[in-house]
This record gives structure tokens, C-alpha cells and sequence, in this order.
């Protein structure tokens, strides 16, 4: 007689509305019916059933999974095979994104060291834009320097941060003065100060070296976002990221 309709739900893990759904529209029509007309599903309708779950788990409309599912040339060993394609595809993509999801918890953690009144006295009027975390960690979260900063970094006190604040303004007043003073890239304070630089990227980073140096600084001239933490709006002017960027160049080639 086969099982009751009941019976197929609980075994699915579906509704007995959801099986009744896919019968009025032919996607799943049972094999059988009781001498009272109740709905009977036989092993071959179970099997079907099982291939149209895992294609609606995989984000099929039901409209292309009837499709699927009565092909005529299909078989059912390649539709499992196909299925089982499928769900690693989907498995590797979920993986992606739990990673992802890591990367920005790690990126929040990390951020809310400070109250919200805590940076509005280390920091004055500066806020990073709203969704850099997400962003830097989806675009870094995978490099060697950012995993090892999430996996030795400490904890952060306001007074640490009052100190890294600190440090950046001395060095950007005497990065200023270089430029008032007409100085070049490549003169041996703007050397000087860049490599400076590197070594507080490095207190982050674990590590900063020079090619990775220079990639960041790089972004100072086409990400003005970037050059944001390290320069505020009011103190940059002209040709300042492309100074830096040079600089840098300019002291990576002096060590190497």
C-alpha cells in the first residue's frame, strides 16, 4: 500500500502542506491512494522525493527541479552523481563563507576594543567608514599578516590606543614638515620616516616587509580611505599619498 503522507513528512523532515503543495503542482504525485483516498508513496517516490529536496536545498526553483527530475534520459545513479557534484560545490562556497563570517567577527572584536566614548577621546573626531571592517577583513582576511595579527594580538587598553595615536601624530607633523621643507621622496629623512612607518604598521601586523609595505602605501594614492588612518582630511593636501608611496619605494630600494 506504501506510507501514508503522514509518515513520508516525518521521514523528509517536511511538512505534510509542503507534500500536499507538490502534488497539486505534479512535482511529486503519489504512486497510490488508501481505500479512503488518503495519498499512499511508494519507494520510487521517496527516492524522487529525496532528489527534489536536495535541489530545492540547493537553491533550485521548483519549476527547473521538475525539470530535472523527469528528464527522460535520466538515471538515477546520475542524478546522485550529479547531486553529489552539486552539494561539494555548495560545501566549498559555505565554507568561503564561514570563513568570511570569521574574518569579520575577528575584525569586529578587534574593533570594539574601545567604547564609543573612548574613541571619541583617542581619536577626536575620526570614525572609520561605516562597514571597513567587513570590508578590510573580506579583503585581507586571508594574507599571512592579517591571520597572525588575529591569532597573537592582545588586548588593547585606551591607554595603548592613546599611545598609537599619539606616535601617528608625531610622525605625521614631521612628515608635514618634509613636505613644507620642499623635500624629495628619496632624501634620507623622507627614507628615514617611511621605514619608521613600516615599523608601526609592524606593531600590527607582526610584520611588515617591504613589498608588503608598498603595496599598502600604494593604496594611499588610489584608496583615500586608506591614507584616512593615517593622514586626517585636514592635514592632507596635494601630493601627500603620492610622497609617502614614494618614500617607500624609495626606502625599500635602500634596504634591499
Amino acid at each position: 500500500m506504501g506510507l501514508p503522507v503522514g509518515r513520508v513528512a516525518e521521514l523528509a523532515g517536511v511538512t505534510v502542506r509542503t507534500l500536499h503543495h507538490y502534488d497539486e503542482i505534479g512535482l511529486l504525485i503519489p504512486s497510490g491512494r488508501s481505500a479512503a483516498g488518503y495519498r499512499r508513496y511508494s519507494d520510487a517516490d521517496v527516492d524522487r522525493l529525496q532528489r527534489i529536496l536536495v535541489y530545492r536545498e540547493l537553491g533550485f526553483p521548483l519549476e527547473t527541479i521538475a525539470a530535472i527530475v523527469d528528464e527522460p534520459s535520466g538515471d538515477p545513479v546520475g542524478h546522485l552523481e550529479h547531486q553529489r557534484e552539486l552539494l561539494h560545490e555548495r560545501i566549498e562556497r559555505l565554507r568561503c563563507m564561514v570563513a568570511s563570517v570569521e574574518h569579520v567577527l575577528e575584525a569586529k572584536k578587534m574593533g570594539e576594543a574601545l567604547t564609543p566614548e573612548e574613541k571619541l577621546e583617542v581619536f577626536g573626531g575620526f570614525r572609520e567608514p561605516e562597514g571597513y571592517a567587513e570590508q578590510a577583513a573580506a579583503r585581507w582576511g586571508g594574507t599571512p599578516e592579517w591571520q597572525w595579527a588575529q591569532e597573537n594580538a592582545e588586548p588593547r587598553t585606551k591607554e595603548d590606543w592613546a599611545e598609537a595615536e599619539r606616535v601617528r601624530r608625531d610622525w605625521v607633523e614631521r612628515l608635514l614638515a618634509l613636505l613644507d621643507a620642499g623635500a624629495a621622496p628619496d632624501s634620507e629623512a623622507a627614507m628615514d620616516l617611511a621605514e619608521e612607518h613600516r615599523r608601526m604598521l609592524g606593531a600590527f601586523m607582526g610584520e611588515c616587509g617591504y613589498e608588503m609595505h608598498r603595496n599598502v602605501t600604494a593604496l594611499y594614492v588610489t584608496e583615500p580611505v586608506q591614507l584616512g588612518f593615517l593622514v586626517r582630511e585636514p592635514d592632507q593636501r596635494p601630493g601627500l599619498a603620492e610622497f609617502v608611496r614614494d618614500a617607500v619605494v624609495a626606502n625599500s630600494a635602500r634596504a634591499e
